[in-house]
C-alpha cells in the first residue's frame, strides 16, 4: 500500500475545529452580558429608584395644585411603605418592604400615628417636610421647601435626621 493509499484510508479525526470552539465561547459571552445583569443588582438601585418614585409623587402633586388651582397632598404611609397622590390616584405606590421611610412634616399634616401628608398650595407653596428613603447605612433625603414646593435630594448620612425636634413638626418612621 502506498503512502497515498495509508492516509486516504485513515479515519477521519473527530472533534471540534477551533472556530466552532470560538462560535460557541462567543455565543456563552453574549448570553451571559445580557442575562447577568437582570440578575444582580448593583448596590443601591432599589434604593435609588424608590427615592426616584418619591420625587416623582411631589412634584406631580405640586404640579397638580398648581395647576387645578386647589391644594393637593402627597400622602405618606410608613408602615405600609406606600405613597399616594390625593385626586391623581386611587391605588398607592408600595416601596419596597426592606427599606426604611421616614416622614418629618408639620403636626397639622398627621392622619393617624403612622400616616402624614405634605401639602401642596395653588401658588407652588407648601406645608414643607422630609421624607427620607434608606436601606442599612444609604439614605437619600428629600426636602420639599415651604415657601416654594421646591423638590430637592441629597444623600444623606447615618445620623442627620430631618429636624431639631420643634413642636410645630413631627418625625414618623417605618
Amino acid at each position: 500500500m502506498s503512502r497515498v493509499q495509508r492516509r486516504c484510508a485513515r479515519p477521519a479525526a473527530t472533534g471540534f475545529t477551533l472556530l466552532e470552539i470560538l462560535l460557541v465561547l462567543v455565543i456563552l459571552a453574549l448570553t451571559a452580558s445580557l442575562t447577568l445583569p437582570a440578575l444582580v443588582r448593583p448596590a443601591g438601585t432599589e434604593l435609588r429608584v424608590a427615592t426616584g418614585t418619591v420625587v416623582t409623587a411631589l412634584r406631580r402633586a405640586r404640579e397638580a395644585a398648581v395647576n387645578r388651582q386647589r391644594p393637593t397632598v402627597l400622602v405618606v404611609d410608613v408602615d405600609a411603605r406606600s405613597i399616594l397622590v390625593s385626586g391623581e390616584e386611587t391605588t398607592p405606590r408600595r416601596l419596597p418592604d426592606h427599606l426604611e421611610l421616614t416622614l418629618f412634616t408639620a403636626r397639622s399634616e398627621l392622619e393617624g400615628e403612622r400616616r402624614g401628608r405634605i401639602r401642596f398650595f395653588p401658588d407652588g407653596s407648601s406645608t414643607g417636610g422630609r421624607v427620607t428613603v434608606a436601606s442599612g447605612e444609604r439614605r437619600y433625603h428629600v426636602d420639599v421647601d415651604w415657601l416654594t414646593g421646591q423638590v430637592r435630594v441629597r444623600a444623606g448620612m447615618p445620623g442627620d435626621g430631618a429636624g431639631d425636634g420643634a413642636d410645630a413638626a413631627v418625625e414618623l418612621r417605618s
